[in-house]
């Protein structure tokens, strides 16, 4: 199976009634411990990376490392997506390179720390359906601001000063043309979300559910939601570490979102806790070891873990052979003749 397109992985998980982890990477483990977790367990996965993630790798290691993921376990459908794409120009770039998906974050400005005004987020993330779907390509943006920073992206704060409106959201959907919209219900971006488990306060999941009511046919997809598990954090700091105490999303609000149109979420900081954790655990027991394998080999099986289980909460597991993978060129044909419009004018009257 080729490389697919994220629309048409999230439009079977609509059908399926299920959500789909979207995973970050940066090297070759991580691709691995992904792609391994997915035939495991029989899912559709997002394979995803930042600006950061394609300056640290360099765009041509990154990509032939997802082809030959590709190559090695051809029953896995998934998406190659661009995350937190800043400009027209930087997912230009993902696009005419391969990825089969973008995010234009256009609720930040090119800087990727302020935030931006409404209209300037219409108009780049329009002119980036513009360009992507004749081509195929799947487009996310986002509505709203999320809090904290991750790979030198993000706003800051707590995550609750730069709420979703739900009349913005519908307005946004219908003035570009989109596919997946992302929001910002309170989550952030890291390891530290909250300083408690969150409850309505600061987790807005009632915001979630009347988007998707006013939204039924744009995807949802759910940033900031590594579930931050304190086991993971515990051997963390067992080994030298020093996290603070800190609560991520609950995977049971997580399936409520699921159950209200999300179908897109986004999980870095357990990857990056699991990974942590085991190199640490190594040095720790085994100072004398040198061999980057010897710690490098559990790091990616204790992420593998951490993958797998998400597919599974995530309800994705057991449908990587539901469906056969739809062409670019075909996908394009369904942009091009309004099968895949998913504007709330049109796709309501469908």
């Amino acid at each position: 199976m080729p490389i697919v397109s994220m629309r048409q992985i999230l439009d079977e998980a609509a059908k399926g009634g299920y959500g789909v982890g979207a995973f970050n990477v940066n090297n070759m483990e991580q691709i691995q411990a992904i792609i391994e977790a997915a035939s495991e367990t029989n899912s559709p996965v997002v394979i995803q990376a930042s600006r950061g993630a394609r300056a640290y790798s360099n765009d041509r290691f990154l990509y032939h490392l997802l082809l030959a993921a590709n190559e090695l376990y051809p029953n896995v459908p998934f998406a190659m997506h661009q995350d937190h794409g800043n400009s027209f120009e930087t997912c230009k770039s993902a696009i005419d390179m391969g990825f089969t998906s973008v995010m234009m974050d256009g609720s930040l400005k090119e800087d990727g720390k302020t935030p931006n005004t409404f209209e300037g987020n219409v108009e780049v993330t329009r002119r980036v359906v513009e360009y992507a779907h004749p081509r195929g390509v799947t487009v996310e943006g986002e509505i709203g601001v999320l809090g904290g920073v991750e790979d030198g992206h993000g706003a800051g704060g707590s995550g609750l000063e730069h709420l979703t409106d739900p009349d913005q959201a519908v307005e946004f959907a219908e003035r570009t043309g989109l596919d997946a919209l992302a929001l910002a219900i309170g989550t952030s971006h890291g390891a530290y979300k909250f300083s408690r488990k969150p409850d309505g306060s600061v987790l807005k999941m009632d915001l979630l559910i009347r988007i998707h009511s006013m939204l039924p046919h744009t995807h949802l997809v759910m940033h900031g939601s590594s579930s931050v598990p304190k086991d993971l954090q515990d051997i963390v700091n067992q080994y030298g570490g020093k996290l603070k105490p800190t609560w991520g999303v609950p995977v049971e609000e997580i399936q409520l979102g699921i159950k209200n149109g999300v179908r897109k979420i986004n999980v870095d900081t357990d990857s990056r806790l699991a990974i942590t954790g085991a190199i640490r655990k190594v040095f720790t027991e085994s100072p004398e070891k040198f061999d980057p394998r010897d710690y490098l080999k559990p790091a990616r099986e204790a992420m593998k873990k951490v993958v797998a289980l998400r597919m599974t909460e995530f309800g994705q597991a057991g449908h990587g052979k539901d469906y056969k993978a739809i062409p670019l060129a075909e996908m394009a044909k369904g942009y091009a003749d309004g099968r895949l419009d998913t504007r709330p004018s049109l796709a309501a009257a469908r």
